[in-house]
This record gives C-alpha cells, sequence and structure tokens, in this order.
C-alpha cells in the first residue's frame, strides 16, 4: 500500500505469494506504485512523500457465521462467481466501520451489490494481516507498538 499525505496513493497485492516475499514485495510495490487502474502511475516528484506499508496475510479462511468477523483483526475476501474483492482489516479499523458496513464496501469492490454479502451464494473468508511500515517523522522508533 502506498499513500501520500495519509491518503492511498496505490495498492496491488496477492492473496498467496507464488515466489519468494522479497520478490512478491518488490513486484507489489512496482504494480501499487505504476499500474493500479484508480491512479495515474506515480512521479518521481512525488517520491519524497510516499510511505509503504506491507501487509503480509495469513491464509484465509471461510466464514460459517458472520458474527466471526471481528473488525479491525480480519479482512476480509467476498467472492462471487468470477468476482471477488479484498479489503485489509486495518481499512474497516481506519474508516471506523462496523461489521456491516466492511462487507458492503468489501462486495463493492468486488463490482458487486452492496448487499450481495446478504445473499446466499455468496463466498465470504477472513484472514489476519501482519503489517509492516516505514516509520513517520516523529515515531518513537522500534518498540513504540507500530509493526
Amino acid at each position: 500500500t502506498l499513500t501520500r499525505g495519509g491518503r492511498l496513493r496505490g495498492c496491488i497485492g496477492f492473496v498467496e505469494a507464488q515466489r519468494p516475499l522479497l520478490e512478491t514485495v518488490r513486484e507489489a510495490a512496482r504494480a501499487a506504485a505504476f499500474h493500479d487502474p484508480r491512479f495515474p502511475p506515480l512521479r518521481s516528484s512525488e517520491l519524497p512523500e510516499i510511505r509503504l506499508e506491507i501487509s503480509v496475510l495469513s491464509r484465509p479462511r471461510p466464514v460459517s457465521d458472520l458474527s466471526e468477523i471481528q473488525v479491525g483483526r480480519h479482512g476480509l475476501i467476498v467472492r462471487r462467481g468470477p468476482r471477488s474483492g479484498l479489503l485489509l482489516p486495518q481499512v474497516a479499523a481506519e474508516y471506523g466501520w462496523d461489521r456491516e458496513t466492511f462487507l458492503s464496501h468489501t462486495c463493492a469492490k468486488a463490482g458487486l451489490p452492496e448487499d450481495s454479502w446478504r445473499q446466499a451464494g455468496m463466498e465470504i473468508e477472513i484472514f489476519g494481516a501482519e503489517v509492516f511500515g516505514e516509520a513517520r517523522t516523529g515515531d518513537a522508533g522500534p518498540g513504540d507498538g507500530r509493526a
């Protein structure tokens, strides 16, 4: 995930790595910088303001009851047919979403109606994430509680 001034600037990743972590991170960072269809390619003039955050995902597991979803702890994957959407655990926490809002936004990201999660046939999975990021100016550094 790339941010600039606290706002999303690009985010592309993989649910499961097919190569060593270093190669996967390198590929995802390049893709987020230059190939996220929501944003123009990153310009060199933006680099000093860009922060990089890496989320290493746990293996997703199916949800049998929606009460299993813990906002801020779990990320979501929704699937129906060829469409799928994924949102990281920190997204819901950052926006202050409840479980239903998180599900709705994940469906929208998949290109599905926001209430699709209420319908039969929707596959819903949860996962955790270990999040690593660059220190911001003024951060206490190691041991300050940030990954």
